[in-house]
């Protein structure tokens, strides 16, 4: 299947903040997700898509949210004792 672009009316703001190629995929991918589910499109798992999304545009790597993602386990497991 292509990936065709489609016209959503959206409040002005909202338009705004979809000028990027970066978010508006993330939006479409999201769109496509929710009119068609399947079982990797869960609602955790779009949750966990924006979230990624959202770091990306602020400019973390992969590797970035890997290291945050070990201290705060590290953390954790050093207060479990």
């Amino acid at each position: 299947m292509g990936v065709v672009k489609v016209e959503i009316p959206v409040d002005e703001e909202v338009a705004a903040d979809l000028s990027g190629p970066v978010r508006l995929a993330a939006v479409g991918q999201l769109v496509s997700r929710m009119l068609r589910p399947t079982a990797a499109s869960d609602p955790v798992g779009l949750l966990l898509d924006a979230i990624g999304c959202r770091a990306e545009l602020a400019g973390l790597t992969q590797e970035d949210i890997d290291q945050e993602l070990a201290a705060w386990k590290a953390e954790r497991a050093a207060r479990r004792g």
